[in-house]
């Protein structure tokens, strides 16, 4: 007869011995793949770090545009440092929109 409320009593322990065994058991196993998670990059991801780049390098290409259309309108009027900014702001955008 105290075979059985002992069992009870031992089954009631080990549940929670059974849990923290689990959970130490499975550690790894999650730890791996929130690693997995966090070096890989999905499509979405990509997808937009790709969009904010060309947006940026728009933007780069925009503002040289505006340096240079300024340095070749002083060029017009007879700056001549302005001609080689302008021609070098050039070969900038040129290199921008090339990607390098």
């Amino acid at each position: 007869m105290r075979a059985i409320p002992l069992a009870a009593l031992a089954a009631l322990l080990l549940s929670g011995c059974v849990g923290t065994v689990k959970s130490v058991v499975t550690a790894p196993v999650k730890a791996a793949g929130q690693v997995a998670d966090w070096s890989t990059t999905s499509q979405d991801e990509a997808d937009r770090n790709r969009g904010r780049e060309m947006r940026k390098r728009q933007e780069r290409v925009g503002k040289l545009t505006r340096q240079r259309d300024k340095a070749t309108e002083k060029c017009r009027r007879g700056d001549a440092d302005q001609c080689r900014r302008a021609e070098v702001l050039d070969h900038e955008i040129e290199a921008e929109m090339a990607g390098t």
